[in-house]
């Protein structure tokens, strides 16, 4: 039977949604495919489902052509094997956490490897069961501070994720390698351009983690990529630091009068004034060291501060610095911050010398102190004194200071090598479409996921995690295909397959359109059939480029002549068939 407008529940909206900031939310709210409900919760009406269902068709079959077996969890799940991990805390102010009547503790899932590996351990305990490979399609939520350009960030998504389960590392390789080449299959399928980069395995932990990013404009990630074939999320990158240079030769550090410079541009203009270089080269931004403070919000909400060592000419990448002082949240230093730690001359702070002699003064601020991987040792900077009015010139690092570690915080530009040694990269946006994680035996340790081997030894298995976000695949399918007039879904996701438009009152028109329809789904097509009889044919062709199903059969005032027109909705060719040879038009 065809699905007609006349009594489908479809609404089209002429008005754009408020809160709409991106193409797909406006035109998948407009075209009748979802509603919102929530900031980032989005109820699905019967088109939007339609195309996640496709969608999802496509997900089963490599999941299936993978060896991997469908399950489904509930999103609502017990607190105690997430407390087991400690992602319970881990996760922050992302989870969900509520409690019954009886005030026991639930979550509503972000993310279910516990309880997958709970099910293979109540049923598995053998190495003969394995490898295993089980996934499941299953909405998440996440408490998004910013939920934002409706389904590309929401509270409320869907996701497909698998997990593998072996008892060797070579196993988990050869598991690891089976959904990845799912997941190509997947995107190629789908039509999606994609990149494969190197990405932080963030709460989820594991070794190996690599992203599946849709290069766009609208993507809320950064990644770098090289020529030579390197690529990465900007959180996973790697500075290429130099080598460590020799101490010899190098003049002892002075302190200089510098009043009035409590910016890198301000203390640059006034070394080169009044402290120039030996050598005649000017000095620059890359010359200073720039200290940072940062404030950590630790997950017992104590806030520990911290400074951060880098060169002058960089900035620091917030995303960049939450990998790297994960699980804590990190924040710009308050002045409250300042205040309890007088040490901070804002402006003029450097390293913490424990010999103090090189400087002639004490200058310890006894906060941690760590650097970018690119202050090595050898390497002489301008940095502040610790007093105002005053910076140090010629401070070298493991001459004169010494740092309590390296992270990775400063930002990535366009340029720098990557640290494989394939050349320079290049910065690009992107949209996370998928991940896969190698987890190890984080999870099984943790929740006691053992099997015998073959010498009958217990042994930890090993897993690995695979995630597609499927309502983000819709809505970028939707980013990428659509005009200013509406949709232009893939045949592959399309809703229908055929878009049939009666027009006009002529009943005979009707009863052509309703044998063009009979014809189409005869050839096994789905038909979305137009026949509301009292819309103008400008408002149905309205609805029709709106709604976006790719082909589209007008059926009108040329009937009385035994022809039908044809209509591309990607190209927006229109072409006139005979009534009927509509159906052999399809192939």
């Amino acid at each position: 039977m065809p699905t007609r407008l006349s009594n489908y529940f479809l609404r089209t909206l002429r008005e754009s949604p408020s809160d709409a900031e991106v193409a797909s939310h406006v035109l998948l709210v407009r075209a009748g495919y979802i509603r919102r409900q929530a900031p980032g919760i989005f109820a699905w009406l019967p088109l939007g489902l339609r195309v996640k269902a496709k969608i999802e068709a496509v997900i089963r079959e490599e999941m299936e052509a993978a060896g991997a077996f469908e399950v489904h969890f509930p999103a609502l799940l017990p607190k105690e094997p997430y407390e087991v991990t400690g992602r319970y805390t881990e996760y922050g102010p992302g989870m969900f956490r509520l409690s019954d009547r009886k005030d026991a503790g639930y979550v509503l899932a972000p993310t279910h490897e516990e309880v997958f590996t709970l099910l293979v351990k109540d049923l598995y305990n053998s190495y003969k069961d394995l490898p295993l490979s089980i996934y499941q399609i299953q909405d998440k939520y996440r408490d998004e501070a910013r939920p934002r350009a409706g389904l590309l960030r929401g509270r409320e998504f869907t996701m497909k994720d698998a997990y593998s389960f072996d008892y060797t590392d070579a196993g988990l390789d050869a598991s690891y390698q089976a959904q990845r080449d799912a997941y190509e299959r997947i995107f190629t399928r789908l039509g999606l351009e994609y990149a494969i980069v190197k990405a932080d395995a963030g709460a989820m932990g594991g070794s190996k983690s690599e992203e599946f990013l849709h290069p766009t404009p609208v993507g809320e990630d950064t990644f770098v990529r090289s020529a030579g074939g390197y690529a990465a999320n900007v959180e996973a990158f790697t500075t290429l630091a130099p080598e460590p240079r020799s101490f010899e030769g190098l003049t002892p550090a002075e302190v200089h009068d510098t009043p009035e410079t409590p910016t890198i541009q301000t203390l640059v203009d006034a070394a080169n004034e009044s402290h120039p270089r030996p050598d005649g080269r000017s000095w620059t931004a890359a010359d200073t060291l720039k200290n940072v403070v940062l404030a950590l919000v630790n997950l017992d909400g104590t806030r520990e501060v911290v400074v951060v060592g880098l060169p002058g000419d960089r900035e620091v990448d917030l995303k960049r610095a939450e990998v790297a002082f994960a699980p804590a949240e990190v924040e710009a230093a308050t002045e409250a911050d300042f205040a309890k730690n007088p040490g901070l001359v804002k402006g003029y702070i450097g390293p913490w010398s424990p010999e103090g002699a090189v400087l002639g003064e004490e200058s310890s601020t006894g906060i941690r102190y760590v650097v970018d991987p690119r202050v090595v040792d050898g390497t002489g900077w301008i940095t502040g004194a610790n007093v105002h009015g005053k910076h140090v010139f010629g401070l070298v690092a493991g001459r004169d200071f010494r740092a309590d570690g390296a992270v990775e915080v400063a930002e990535v530009r366009a340029g720098d090598p990557a640290p494989d040694g394939s050349g320079p990269v290049e910065l690009a946006r992107g949209m996370e479409i998928g991940h896969v994680f190698q987890l190890g035996r984080k999870y099984a340790e943790a929740l006691g996921l053992k099997v015998l081997d073959e010498n009958g030894k217990l042994v930890t298995v090993t897993m690995g995690s695979y995630g597609i976000g499927v309502t983000r695949i819709l809505a970028i399918i939707a980013e990428l295909n659509n005009d200013e007039k509406g949709l232009i879904w893939p045949p592959s996701v399309a809703p229908f397959d055929v878009h049939v438009i009666a027009t006009g009152k002529d009943e005979a028109v009707y009863q052509a359109a309703e044998s063009v329809v009979s014809d189409l789904e005869a050839k096994g097509l789905e038909v979305l059939f137009d026949d509301r009889p009292k819309v103008s044919p400008g408002v149905k062709f309205g609805d029709a480029e709106l709604i976006g199903v790719p082909r589209i059969v007008i059926v009108g005032r040329g009937v009385a002549d035994g022809v039908v027109e044809l209509w591309d909705r990607a190209s927006g060719e229109r072409t006139q068939v005979a009534l009927d040879d509509v159906a052999e038009s399809f192939g």
